[in-house]
């Protein structure tokens, strides 16, 4: 037991505690003892990953159960105002005397305050027949009037190349010193040469080219078909319009004469609200427009259909007109070598190229481009036959 005791003394001594008591040697020294300086950091370095990595566990967790709560609390919400909603519909509409007959009534009440307010304008002797046909006709109407006109504002009329080497065999414009094909002319509002030149018009505040020639007679085309259609239309209107506007001006004439012979402490009122008198006077002065503008824009759209026909520009026509006097003095005969007939002219012009661009083409809205480039002039695919070698202008 004395030999035990003092093994066991000596090891103390030594430093051999079996849980690590560090040595005279250094600190970490030894194969059995305690952990040294770098494992107590390694260990507080995994106690606070630890505890890391759990408060962002608890904090997930309270998001997800504050998401659950605020979703539930929208649902609930929703639900609420659901059945509050159908509660105030219900209190509304409730009528014990309620059944399918008056559900179909009130369906069917816009319709009838529209045959009241609205379609009674169109005039009591009109079939639902006519009145559908005023419906297409006039919407159809409408639309080609828009489209024709915005494409002819936006659309350029085309313009020639400037550089000289582009065209060969062209004059030159002395104005603004570029080449100028055939049927070319210069614009001096726009100062510069427009292929196929027919006019400047300040209502579109663009030149009638080769490009937007088209989208211009068929505006003018569909503009007085439109007004000849309102004037027609609105005949019976503007009849009643004027009578009532004559009963008035009758009525106040033996208002003021009574009033003349009697004694009144305040004016009497009129006879003829406001609002009667100016929708009288809109519907004829709507009327006199319509008419007016049919004839003047009429005028105009008879004028370029003719140039059509004989497959000249406006411009053309008085070059034209010179050059026939002129060749007619020395005997000789003019023909407009651009013209292919008054058929093939007026296909050439529309780009009707099949039968079906009849109604493709004409008939509805049509972004299609006209045939050549403007500038130079081949023999279009839509005509019939070729006419023999003729004259230039």
């Amino acid at each position: 037991m004395l030999c035990g005791a003092a093994r066991r003394r000596s090891a103390r001594g030594a430093g051999c505690w079996p849980w690590g008591r560090e040595s005279g040697g250094g600190a970490g020294h030894g194969g059995g003892g305690r952990p040294g300086a770098g494992g107590r950091r390694s260990m507080a370095g995994m106690r606070s990953r630890q505890r890391m990595f759990a408060a962002v566990m608890r904090l997930l967790l309270k998001c997800l159960r504050l998401g659950r709560r605020r979703r539930f609390k929208l649902v609930q919400q929703a639900e609420q105002l659901w059945h509050y909603g159908h509660l105030c519909l219900r209190s509304l509409l409730y009528n014990s005397f309620t059944n399918g007959d008056v559900v179909l009534d009130s369906l069917f009440e816009p319709v009838y305050w529209l045959v009241d307010h609205v379609t009674r304008w169109f005039g009591v002797t009109y079939t639902p027949a006519w009145i559908c046909w005023h419906l297409a006709y006039g919407h159809w109407n409408l639309i080609m009037i828009v489209f024709h006109y915005y494409m002819a504002i936006t659309t350029s009329p085309g313009h020639p190349p400037q550089a000289k080497d582009d065209l060969t065999g062209v004059s030159i414009c002395r104005k603004c010193i570029a080449p100028k094909p055939a049927r070319t002319h210069h614009c001096s509002i726009c100062n510069r040469c427009v292929l196929k030149m027919d006019h400047h018009c300040p209502w579109l505040n663009n030149c009638v080219g080769h490009y937007n020639h088209r989208y211009f007679f068929s505006f003018c085309l569909f503009m007085t078909m439109g007004c000849i259609y309102c004037s027609i239309s609105g005949w019976e209107m503007f009849r009643d319009a004027y009578a009532a506007i004559e009963r008035m001006k009758l009525l106040e004439k033996e208002r003021l004469q009574v009033a003349a012979n009697q004694t009144y402490y305040q004016t009497p009122p009129p006879t003829f609200s406001f609002r009667q008198r100016a929708f009288h006077k809109s519907v004829v002065y709507l009327w006199v427009l319509c008419s007016s503008v049919a004839l003047a824009l009429g005028a105009l759209t008879l004028w370029h259909a003719a140039l059509i026909t004989r497959g000249e520009t406006s411009i053309e026509r008085h070059i034209n007109k010179k050059e026939r006097q002129r060749l007619q003095k020395k005997g000789k005969i003019f023909r407009n070598p651009y013209s292919y007939g008054s058929w093939d002219n007026w296909k050439v012009f529309l780009g009707v190229d099949v039968p079906r661009h009849w109604l493709t083409r004409v008939l509805l809205p049509s972004p299609h481009l006209p045939h050549g480039t403007g500038l130079s002039w081949d023999l279009p695919p839509c005509v019939t036959k070729q006419r023999a070698p003729l004259l230039a202008i």
